[in-house]
């Protein structure tokens, strides 16, 4: 049974070109799922065959999730998980029935994204370059480039040399799966990126041949774990009272975008999402931007 979730997973790498974290969350969820279904029940043996598992035994799994305390969109990506995972079972025909067939996955309401003000954007970029460290030209670098570009973390982290053209002024950027796109760089960033080349990239670099564009004191590619800890950092360090985290800027980003007439569909292009419906959640950022910018004028004119 646990050699279907690999063959599953494999099948998602190659097929589908999911992320790591993808993966490492469909590895989770359906880990749990096995152990569920693989436990002895009273005098019952667990089963030992994925065909072996009926409709109500997945109910049951989701119920469990919820009685155990998991959020609704955890319980959610659980389910959706399971499914998938029985879809693939069913076409590769290891089983004949899906036993996931009118088993709906928990509604839930979606979060709507949050963006910082241009103000607590300048203070969050203004704080690396009060101190004179390698490190810090390498973070003044990132900050820039990520709301420069409203690209992942995930895909900044994971940027080469041969990635970024300065000169052209574009950043080629690799996303989810496949899909490659070319992002042009603000000025700014382009400047920052170029401080942080000409001189603080030597001093952290350890082996001459290393790729990666961003490094970490020991001279390794940043991981995006670190780089939420520079940013949380830095977000204190300037008293933003507002959570924030490198996907905040890529929210931001989109955010001001829109606010600054830029259309759908090139902000979609630029954030590289695949359905537009998942790029116009950003226009109530927008909207609510203009209604607070009118309110203020409002306001100073009744003065």
């Amino acid at each position: 049974m646990e050699a279907s979730i690999t063959d599953f997973l494999n099948f998602l790498t190659l097929e589908k070109g999911f992320s790591g974290n993808t993966l490492a969350a469909y590895r989770n969820d359906l880990t749990q799922f096995f152990d569920f279904v693989h436990r002895p029940l009273g005098d019952a043996p667990g089963l030992s065959s994925w065909a072996a598992v009926t409709r109500p035994l997945v109910a049951a799994f989701v119920v469990s999730l919820k009685e155990r305390g998991y959020a609704p969109a955890t319980v959610a990506r659980k389910t959706a998980a399971v499914k998938s995972f029985f879809h693939f079972l069913l076409a590769e025909g290891a089983i004949g029935v899906d036993p996931t067939e009118g088993i709906d996955s928990p509604k839930v309401g979606r979060v709507l994204p949050r963006a910082i003000s241009e103000r607590e954007v300048d203070a969050l970029l203004e704080q690396p370059g009060k101190l004179n460290t390698p490190e810090a030209m390498r973070d003044r670098a990132m900050l820039q480039l990520l709301y420069a570009t409203g690209m992942r973390v995930t895909e900044l982290v994971s940027l080469n040399l041969d990635d970024i053209n300065l000169q052209a002024g574009y950043v080629r950027c690799l996303g989810r799966g496949p899909k490659e796109r070319l992002i042009p760089i603000h000025p700014e960033a382009a400047a920052a990126v170029a401080d942080y080349l000409q001189g603080a990239r030597n001093q952290l670099l350890r082996r001459r041949h290393e790729p990666a564009l961003f490094l970490n004191h020991r001279g390794e590619r940043l991981t995006r774990q670190g780089f939420w800890l520079i940013v949380k950092a830095y977000s204190k360090a300037a008293n933003i009272e507002t959570e924030i985290t490198p996907h905040t800027l890529r929210h931001t980003f989109a955010a001001h975008m829109l606010t600054s007439g830029a259309d759908l569909r090139s902000l979609q292009e630029l954030l590289g999402h695949a359905n537009i419906s998942t790029t116009q959640i950003y226009t109530h950022l927008a909207n609510k931007r203009l209604e607070k910018a009118f309110s203020s004028a409002e306001t100073r004119r009744a003065k």
